[in-house]
């Protein structure tokens, strides 16, 4: 990821300050990164959710060009956004599908044992209702810890490491773990926190 960050940063500020050209020389040095995100993403889709990796990085690639007012700071910003984006379409597909209800997950936990969220990808998203809760779970998190959600997102559904993340967000590596840390922990409750209706 940090092959040509200068010049991506440098096309990514040309594009911002309105270069008609950015955009042809921005593709081909951000696409195979593209590509590894949205494999990333794709490789928890065992159960066939969303679009396939190529059509993902397209459908991101084609939502970026149209968004307006975005003031890329770095090839991190952009890359965090990408990885949101993709994220976005994962789940809108999902729920267009027809995601059961919250609940599914903590009824497995309940026979499988404590969740490691470090092995989440191994262990759900692999139907819809399950990458709907997770989602919906970050959603929750971002109400209350804005931060702590995006790392979560960064690394989680961006499959950044912590230097990438820490660039993304302005902040420390050390922070990055600390809030990676925090939030895997509160995730783990609520994901595995059984339904309201089940509640006595």
């Amino acid at each position: 990821m940090n092959e040509g960050a200068g010049d991506i940063t440098r096309v990514l500020n040309a594009w911002t300050n309105g270069d008609p050209t950015a955009l042809d020389r921005l593709t081909p040095l951000v696409y195979e990164q593209l590509l590894r995100i949205a494999r990333h993403h794709v490789r928890r889709e065992r159960g066939g959710v969303g679009p396939q990796t190529v059509s993902l990085v397209h459908e991101a690639y084609l939502r970026l060009t149209k968004a307006e007012h975005l003031d890329w700071r770095h090839r991190a910003h952009f890359f965090a956004v990408a990885s949101r984006m993709m994220r976005r379409i994962l789940v809108d597909t999902a729920r267009r599908r027809g995601a059961a209800k919250r609940g599914g997950l903590a009824e497995h936990m309940a026979s499988e044992g404590p969740l490691d969220f470090d092995e989440l990808p191994a262990h759900i998203a692999t139907r819809r209702e399950e990458l709907c809760a997770v989602d919906d779970a970050l959603t929750r998190l971002a109400e209350l810890e804005p931060r702590k959600a995006q790392v979560v997102e960064l690394r989680f559904f961006g499959g950044l490491t912590v230097e990438e993340t820490a660039e993304a967000l302005d902040i420390s590596p050390q922070s990055v773990l600390r809030d990676w840390k925090l939030a895997r922990a509160w995730l783990t409750r609520d994901l595995t926190r059984p339904p309201v209706e089940s509640r006595g």
